[in-house]
């Protein structure tokens, strides 16, 4: 597997929404999606979902959301779309859907992610991407840094840059769902299930992503993203010093902003830079 040249500095901002790109050489309707069930190297049981790929091909491993998990509508919806493109594999971060173990928030998951890139290259395909929302896009920058066999090629959506993002209405929403003593008891309403707070503050994204490097990078976020906004990206992307940024035009947040138009774009982009 050879990686394209790294492409520094370059932005495509997109003012306004793009149709669908012609479809990829490999797009065609996903196959049945079959379970998945992994244990971390940290030893938590992960389950989730694996939609098999063309034999040898490329592989995607699609990180959601804080709060998301494979079996809810919106990362339901990019796991079968990015599944006509690519094998996919998606688990339940600890903590969240059928997974064991408790949510960390960014800090641990990238053991989670860690144990699907390993999967997808035990199964034998040629190339392994990771894309990543909001949580799931800090943890895959993370990843990159701290994985044993890290991707070769990392799309991040609607990540943060920072920790403790008090900015928003949302965001201070999720920091009191973090924070305060009932916190527990209403993840456990929204279907996670919280460690305790952090000891130690873990890597930051921005402090993570210059690790990519050499291999290609994406950065994708929305204008109007209610939680934090793109000079987050922006942010990233000078921290990096290479890669792609994509400013998309109305988009909001992580998974329930992201149209099947986007999946098709990232998929193409993902196949224009990872070659055999």
């Amino acid at each position: 597997m050879t990686l394209a040249p790294v492409d520094r500095g370059r932005v495509e901002e997109v003012v306004a929404p793009l149709s669908a790109p012609p479809p990829t050489a490999d797009s065609r309707p996903p196959r049945p999606a079959v379970p998945l069930d992994l244990l971390s190297l940290d030893g938590v049981r992960l389950r989730g979902v694996h939609h098999p790929g063309v034999a040898g091909g490329a592989a995607v491993v699609v990180a959601h959301g804080f709060t998301n998990a494979t079996a809810k509508p919106s990362t339901r919806a990019v796991v079968d779309r990015m599944a006509r493109h690519a094998a996919v594999y998606a688990v339940d971060f600890r903590g969240h859907g059928r997974s064991g173990g408790r949510a960390s928030v960014g800090r641990d998951e990238w053991h989670d992610l860690d144990a699907a890139v390993e999967r997808a290259r035990t199964d034998g395909y040629r190339t392994v991407s990771v894309v990543g929302f909001s949580m799931g896009a800090a943890v895959a920058l993370r990843h990159a840094v701290l994985g044993r066999r890290p991707a070769d090629a990392v799309v991040s959506v609607s990540s943060p840059s920072r920790w403790f993002i008090r900015d928003s209405v949302p965001m201070r929403r999720v920091h009191w769902l973090l924070e305060h003593p009932s916190g527990r008891l209403v993840g456990r309403a929204l279907g996670v299930r919280l460690a305790t707070p952090w000891p130690e503050i873990p890597t930051t994204p921005l402090e993570a992503v210059a690790g990519v490097a050499p291999r290609p990078l994406l950065l994708v976020h929305g204008t109007a993203d209610h939680y934090f906004g793109p000079q987050h990206a922006a942010a990233l992307h000078a921290a990096a010093g290479h890669g792609n940024l994509w400013i998309e035009a109305g988009m909001t947040h992580a998974e329930s902003g992201t149209t099947p138009e986007l999946v098709d774009r990232i998929a193409g982009w993902l196949a224009a830079r990872t070659t055999a």
